[in-house]
């Protein structure tokens, strides 16, 4: 059984972006001609013995990809299987701010997501400040994306340091969790993880075949409480992404903790 922490359901908005062309080119991944039902997530998650998932919303400098009430209507749909992860205008920060709120209190969700390759902005920008503020005082964890990226924008913003390290730095109760690894800079993302009580890794986007050997062996040994497995659905299934997992070669509680113990700790979940 396990626990995701970085999805998404496949809406046509967002399947459909200029911006995941070299994804569909990778992957091969057809476009649906119409909305997908939310039991196509749920199957692909049952295939894999997913429970939960965390179902991001999406928005970007061009407005809306996959709305927070949109997710909040996944969430309704199946509250055993999903927990929502919120996106805001980074560009509004006040409007910002007021719609974490709203998404935490009122929505139940239990995070923050903000992709910095799809603002071009590192998340040292004085524009995020306010965010972790708010994270922090409403006890939720900023998530984040690190390494290099797969659509056609500047991969620079993802990288872990200098930008995540100041902001770990800033914002010392603030939990990070960093999803994709952070290759090719996966040494700087562990280094940081090491380095802060608070900041995580998620291994979302890769196969555990393709995870760095420097990752494996920290996953071994001191970050067995620091690493979260993740998929990056519908980019890559469930199924994918834990094929091989023994492969890991990790222990039983050293697997329980990445397959589940992490995320339920780190994003609270019951």
């Amino acid at each position: 059984m396990a626990i995701d922490a970085w999805m998404q359901h496949p809406t046509l908005a967002f399947l459909g972006h200029d911006m995941f062309e070299s994804l569909r080119r990778w992957t091969g991944q057809p476009l649906p001609t119409a909305e997908l039902p939310l039991a196509v997530t749920t199957m692909a998650m049952d295939q894999a013995d997913v429970r939960v998932g965390l179902v991001s919303a999406w928005h970007g400098p061009e407005g809306v990809l996959i709305g927070n009430d949109e997710v909040a209507g996944f969430v309704a749909a199946h509250p055993d299987r999903f927990a929502g992860v919120a996106a805001v205008d980074l560009l509004r920060p006040v409007a910002a701010v007021r719609e974490l709120r709203r998404a935490i209190t009122e929505l139940g969700f239990v995070a923050l997501r903000v992709v910095p390759w799809l603002w071009g902005l590192p998340p040292d920008d004085r524009r995020y400040y306010p965010l972790y503020a708010a994270c922090v005082e409403l006890g939720v964890p900023f998530c984040t994306q690190v390494g290099h990226t797969g659509p056609l924008r500047s991969s620079e913003p993802g990288r872990p340091i200098p930008y995540l390290d100041r902001v770990a730095l800033d914002f010392p109760e603030l939990t990070i969790v960093a999803g994709h690894i952070g290759y090719p800079w996966t040494e700087e993302m562990i280094s940081l993880a090491r380095k802060y009580p608070n900041v995580h890794i998620d291994t979302s986007a890769y196969t555990v075949r393709r995870y760095p050997p420097e990752l494996v062996r920290y996953l071994r040994a001191d970050g067995r409480e620091k690493v979260l497995w993740g998929s990056n659905y519908p980019m890559i299934t469930p199924m994918q992404a834990l094929s091989d997992v023994d492969g890991l070669e990790l222990d039983a509680p050293g697997l329980d903790l990445f397959l589940t113990g992490n995320a339920r700790r780190v994003f609270g979940l019951k």
